[in-house]
């Protein structure tokens, strides 16, 4: 008899009480590690679960990104253990395309009417008694979604019968489910739990038609720009965790920087030694790849008395770096020395999220809201170059971007 899916992450003020150090999952209910241990040892359902509530526990900050993550993270799993038949964690590219697949069309089992409850709470509601909770039998991993002209028949919660196949992911949230798995598998990267990110080269399947984004929309307006630096900010105040994130997006963004100018593990981890002041007093940022060097950019001073005194005094250190200093310039949660590519992309993914969300409760049109949807973080380099170009020449904005023919530059952020 095949399993049936089941929710396993609670709603977020439960979430924050599980015990994240520890794998035994004491804290968790009794429903939900019934369901992880029924399966085969050798599909590690326990491993991939505490995997992902690690990942979640990342972005546990915002409700709004924390529920968007938990809903594809969580089907992902599921899929992975009831349908692929195999370990989260040992999915490849492969996999990644069937559950994309999944996903456009979920079988009928998977689907079910708009349910707000995953878990529903038993027993008397006294005060003095611990509260206690159960799979509410309804949930299902995904929701009908209706086409809009048959919206308007539905009475409410409980959709209009569907004369065909129940219908999966929209064109827009299938995007935000291969990018929350993207995110995850960066994390997992970098946290040493695996050493593949089977959906690093997804190309997203279309329904239909896709409007392409032109090039000259490829920055943000200097507002957007900084609701995204004020979100990073905010973000890094709550939690020392988002420092690194904070730091990142204003390291691309004073100096024009690339993410491959960050990105490097072990000996070729960019360091605080990269960091050096000339006979004139300026700093420069010296870009090297292994043991060659490829560039220096200019770090201006506010750069250097706001975002790098800031980050280092998180890592306790004085504010400004010294020639011999090896410590790394960025690192995994777990010390581990250097950044992948995907993993410092993986990090921005929730200031964009919780961006958006302050957008929205500050008014802001769908229009400009669905521009920051897209941003990326070549967006941050593209932003600071077009909003620095008046005040620049040709050459000397070449130079900073260095780059060879400016007018392709001038193309792209204009």
């Amino acid at each position: 008899m095949k399993i049936a899916p089941q929710p396993l992450f609670e709603v977020l003020t439960r979430f924050k009480k599980l015990e994240f150090q520890s794998p035994e999952l004491r804290y968790e209910l009794p429903e939900v590690r019934a369901f992880l241990e029924g399966f085969p040892a050798a599909f590690r359902a326990k491993e991939g679960y505490v995997a992902v509530r690690a990942f979640l526990k990342t972005c546990s900050d915002n409700e709004t990104t924390f529920n968007s993550y938990r809903t594809h993270a969580e089907r992902l799993l599921l899929w992975s253990l009831l349908e692929a038949q195999k370990p989260l964690l040992e999915l490849n590219h492969s996999d990644s395309e069937s559950f994309v697949a999944f996903c456009l069309k979920p079988p009928s089992s998977w689907v079910g009417p708009v349910v707000r409850d995953r878990f529903t709470r038993i027993g008397s509601r006294m005060a003095h008694e611990p509260d206690s909770y159960m799979v509410n039998a309804d949930w299902r991993p995904f929701n009908w979604h209706n086409p809009k002209r048959d919206r308007s028949t539905s009475s409410g919660c409980t959709p209009p019968p569907l004369s065909g196949p129940p219908l999966g992911l929209s064109q827009a949230t299938l995007n935000k489910c291969i990018s929350v798995c993207k995110c995850l598998f960066v994390y997992a990267v970098g946290e040493d739990l695996t050493e593949v990110n089977p959906f690093a080269s997804n190309r997203l399947p279309s329904r239909g038609r896709r409007i392409p984004v032109s090039n000259g929309a490829r920055s943000l307006s200097k507002d957007q720009w900084l609701y995204v630096i004020d979100t990073a900010a905010g973000m890094a105040s709550e939690d020392v965790r988002h420092e690194r994130t904070l730091f990142i997006l204003a390291t691309v963004y004073a100096m024009y920087l690339n993410v491959s100018d960050l990105s490097g593990k072990g000996r070729d981890a960019p360091a605080m030694k990269d960091f050096r002041r000339d006979a004139a007093g300026l700093w420069w940022l010296y870009l090297r790849k292994g043991a060659r060097l490829v560039d220096r950019v200019r770090a201006p001073q506010e750069y250097l008395d706001v975002y790098l005194a800031r980050y280092r005094r998180i890592l306790n250190l004085p504010p400004l770096p010294s020639d011999d200093e090896a410590v790394p310039l960025l690192c995994t949660l777990g010390g581990r020395p250097g950044l992948s590519d995907h993993h410092i992309r993986g990090l921005l993914q929730p200031v964009f999220d919780l961006a958006l969300v302050r957008m929205r409760q500050d008014g802001w049109s769908e229009m400009e809201v669905d521009q920051l949807r897209s941003a990326s973080l070549q967006w941050i380099r593209n932003t600071s170059a077009r909003l620095a170009s008046p005040n620049l020449n040709t050459f000397e904005l070449q130079a900073a971007l260095r780059i060879r023919d400016i007018a392709l530059h001038r193309h792209g952020t204009r």
